[in-house]
C-alpha cells in the first residue's frame, strides 16, 4: 500500500542485524489472536531455504519482515529483510528493487530509494508500488507537484484506490484539506484490505484534525483502532491527538506495553511527565540512552523525535532547534514543520524556521496549530502573508 506513514517510523534502540542462517529463530512475536506472524515467518523462511535462488520467495519474505518492522516499530526486521534482498546482487526483479528502495527510504536514504524505484520502473513501467513509493517520498520532501505525477501514473495504471490515497495527501499538503479529505474518503470506499483501510482511516483522522474537526478525527482514529491490528504510526498519531486535546492519561493507558518503540516511548514519557508520574524519570533516561546509542552507530533517522524530546521534556531550546532544522532539511511533512516551528518559537529565532514559513506561504497549508505557531514567530511589525487560521 502507499504509505508515507511507513517512512516516519522512528527506529527503536536495537540496530539492524543480519541473521547467521535461514534456520535462526529471530524472535517469538507477541502477535494477536489469529494473526500468527511467527508461523507465517517460519513458513516463508522455509520456502526461501528450499529455493534460495527464487526471487519471488525472497520478495515475499522480505516484504513480511518489512511489514512486521512497521507494525511493531522494530528495525531488526529491516535488517533481516536487508539480508534477504542483498543476496541478489545482479539482475534484481522489479519486486526486489522496490523492496530495496523501501528499505533505503526507511533509513532516510531517499535518493537511493528513488534510484531503486526508477530502476524497477525501467524493467516494468506498470509496477504500481514503485510509483506509489516514489509519490510517498516526494510527499515527505514536500514536492507535491512531483507526487501528483505519481498519483496520475497510478490512475493510468488502473489503481484508483492507490491513486486517490496519493492524491488525497498531495491535496491536503497543498492547502486543500477538504478536497484531500474527500479523495481519501473515495480511496477508503474502494479498499477492502485491512492494512489499507487502517492507513486511510489514520490519514483521514489527521486531515480532519487539521481542519479542526476533532469529533470527526476521533471517530476515524477509533475506527482504525477497532481494526485490532498493531501499527506504530497509528498509535503515534492517536497519541499526538490525545496530547493536543489535553488527555495524557489516555496516552499512558494506551502505550504502557509499547516501551520498545522509541516514537511511542517518547509520547508515553511526555504524557507521564505532564501527569508527574514516577515512571517519567526512568523513561526520560531510557530515551537519552537510546538517542546516544543511535548517534554512536550513525543513525540520524530519529532527529524529529529527539528535537521534540529536548524541547518539551528537557527544555534545551538550542539543541532542539538544531535537531529540528537538521530533520527538516531531510523530511518536510507537516509534523516536521510543526516541530521546527515549536523549537523556533521557543528559541525566538524566526530565521531558523524561514523554510517552514516559506512552505506555508507557498502551499497554503491550513492547519490552525501550525499557522498559530507561524504567527507567533512572526514579528507583529511584519505580519506574515499566511492567511487566517481556520
Amino acid at each position: 500500500m502507499l504509505s508515507v506513514a511507513l517512512m516516519l517510523q522512528t527506529p527503536v534502540q536495537a540496530a539492524p542485524r543480519t541473521p547467521g542462517s535461514d534456520a535462526e529463530v529471530l524472535e517469538t512475536l507477541p502477535g494477536r489472536a489469529g494473526d500468527g506472524p511467527s508461523r507465517e515467518l517460519t513458513r516463508l523462511r522455509a520456502a526461501v531455504a528450499q529455493a534460495p535462488a527464487d526471487p519471488a520467495a525472497a520478495a515475499e519474505l522480505a516484504q513480511r519482515y518489512f511489514d512486521v518492522a512497521m507494525a511493531r516499530g522494530d528495525p531488526r526486521y529491516i535488517g533481516y529483510a536487508d539480508a534477504v534482498v542483498n543476496r541478489f546482487t545482479q539482475a534484481l526483479t522489479p519486486e526486489l528493487l522496490t523492496l530495496r528502495g523501501m528499505l533505503r527510504q526507511y533509513r532516510h536514504d531517499f535518493a537511493g530509494g528513488l534510484s531503486d524505484f526508477s530502476s524497477a520502473l525501467k524493467l516494468d513501467p506498470e509496477h504500481a508500488m514503485a510509483h506509489a513509493w516514489r509519490g510517498a517520498i516526494f510527499l515527505v520532501q514536500a514536492d507535491t507537484g512531483a507526487a501528483q505525477l505519481e498519483c496520475d501514473a497510478l490512475q493510468r495504471l488502473g489503481r484508483p484506490m492507490l491513486a486517490d490515497g496519493c492524491r488525497g495527501l498531495a491535496l491536503a499538503y497543498s492547502g486543500k484539506l477538504e478536497a484531500g479529505y474527500q479523495a481519501l474518503q473515495q480511496a477508503f470506499s474502494l479498499s477492502t484490505d485491512v492494512g489499507n483501510r487502517l492507513w486511510l482511516l489514520t490519514r483521514l483522522a489527521e486531515v480532519a484534525a487539521w481542519q479542526g474537526q476533532t469529533l470527526k478525527a476521533e471517530k476515524h482514529y477509533r475506527d482504525a483502532l477497532g481494526l485490532d491490528r498493531d501499527d506504530v504510526y497509528l498509535l503515534a498519531a492517536w497519541s499526538d491527538f490525545l496530547l493536543d486535546q489535553g488527555q495524557p492519561g489516555e496516552v499512558v493507558r494506551l502505550l504502557t506495553r509499547w516501551e520498545a518503540s522509541d516514537s511511542l516511548l517518547l509520547r508515553l514519557t511526555e504524557a507521564e511527565t505532564t501527569l508527574k508520574l514516577p515512571a517519567a524519570a526512568r523513561h526520560q533516561q531510557m530515551m537519552m540512552d537510546r538517542f546516544a546509542a543511535a548517534r554512536a552507530r550513525g543513525d540520524t533517522t530519529h532527529r524529529a523525535e529527539e528535537a521534540r524530546f529536548e524541547l518539551r521534556l528537557r527544555g534545551d531550546r538550542a539543541k532542539a532547534l538544531r535537531l529540528a532544522r537538521e530533520n527538516y532539511a531531510v523530511q518536510r511533512e507537516p509534523r516536521d514543520a510543526r516541530v521546527l516551528l515549536e523549537a523556533a518559537v521557543a528559541a525566538q529565532d524566526r530565521s531558523a524556521a524561514q523554510s517552514v514559513l516559506d512552505w506555508l506561504s507557498r502551499s497554503g497549508f491550513e492547519d490552525a496549530r501550525t499557522r498559530q505557531l507561524a504567527r507567533t514567530l512572526m514579528s507583529p511589525a511584519k505580519p506574515a502573508q499566511l492567511g487566517s487560521a481556520p
